[in-house]
């Protein structure tokens, strides 16, 4: 396995109100190699702040820390009414934050959880819509020398993701991506390592994350854990990333909270039509895995709002576990 440089993602210490420079010092002190900011909301207007995104390239230049950003959105629907948005505006707003970072990726996540409401727009309609809208914006990436890194969030499935972007006529490395979020993959029911490997081309950044999968009377329950302690294969995920040419960083998303799955709904599971019944097979053994490790009292769903007064400690020890499986692997 080749090296990788390992961060934190912004979002696992949002309970701490840090400023973008009080979190790189965070992750100075505590040794990590860089922060990807996915929320970007700090900045204090709509236009680029060009003062302050230099001297945060700079601070972080001059400690040694990747800074990787976030800011994008890919569905031209406001999920909220059902109107269409401009992700154009937003879209170019983050590229040219990123280009003055010096950061060739924006993250981009619009939302989540739209097949779970029986009055959403179907994916086919939601994956037309995303082709018309990112196809325009082709040649505004590529003049910021930016890749637009669609998160694998609670909104499509990698077969869906590698669609939408043939739909785009998009080539790896051109202007759309994938940002990996490992545990994501499952409650969209996928074995995160398959579909790791299904996006292997396309992934420019990432969010590391461990989990777990029960089987309850209501359908599979997808909830976060602590790194090294879950069922997701992050060193089996991390030599698949190996094979990737480009440097790729490791960057560290936790966070509290669990995700019904309703899989015994026959209408929701008729929303995954790419799901076959070998890797369901897959995910009902990361469920028996799973139960065997909460019945030994080595992982537990975190509710969302003890995540405030376990954020530091655990992502402290994220650190140290997603290092350890890098050094281990090491070639």
């Amino acid at each position: 396995m080749k090296p990788f440089r390992v961060g934190i993602d912004s979002y696992s210490l949002k309970p701490l109100d840090l400023s973008p420079f009080e979190l790189l010092e965070w992750a100075i002190i505590n040794e990590a190699d860089g922060v990807q900011f996915s929320e970007t909301n700090f900045l204090p207007s709509a236009a680029p702040d060009k003062a302050l995104l230099e001297d945060l390239k700079s601070y972080a230049a001059e400690n040694g820390l990747y800074i990787e950003w976030g800011g994008g959105e890919h569905i031209p629907l406001d999920l909220a009414t059902g109107k269409k948005k401009d992700i154009l505006a937003v879209n170019k707003k983050a590229a040219a934050e990123a280009c003055l970072l010096g950061v060739d990726t924006v993250r981009s996540c619009s939302g989540g959880l739209m097949r779970w409401k029986k009055d959403s727009p179907t994916t086919e309609e939601l994956l037309r819509l995303m082709a018309g809208s990112l196809r325009e914006e082709k040649p505004m990436l590529r003049e910021f020398g930016v890749i637009l890194a669609v998160e694998t969030h609670f909104e499509f499935t990698s077969f869906e993701l590698l669609r939408l972007f043939d739909m785009c006529g998009a080539a790896p490395g051109e202007y759309l991506g994938v940002c990996l979020d490992t545990m994501n993959l499952l409650t969209m029911l996928e074995d995160p390592v398959s579909a790791t490997e299904r996006l292997l081309p396309w992934v420019v950044t990432t969010h590391v994350k461990d989990g777990g999968l029960l089987l309850t009377e209501d359908g599979l329950v997808s909830f976060t854990a602590e790194a090294g302690t879950g069922v997701v294969d992050l060193a089996g995920i991390f030599e698949k990333l190996s094979a990737i040419p480009r440097k790729l960083n490791l960057s560290i998303e936790d966070h509290g909270g669990d995700t019904l799955i309703p899989v015994f709904d026959p209408d929701f599971l008729a929303r995954f039509p790419d799901l076959t019944a070998a890797e369901l097979a897959k995910l009902l053994g990361l469920a028996a895995a799973s139960r065997a490790l909460k019945e030994k009292g080595k992982i537990a769903v975190l509710d969302r709002d003890r995540w405030p007064e376990r954020c530091e400690r655990r992502v402290k020890s994220d650190l140290r576990s997603v290092r350890k499986i890098v050094e281990e692997r090491k070639v």
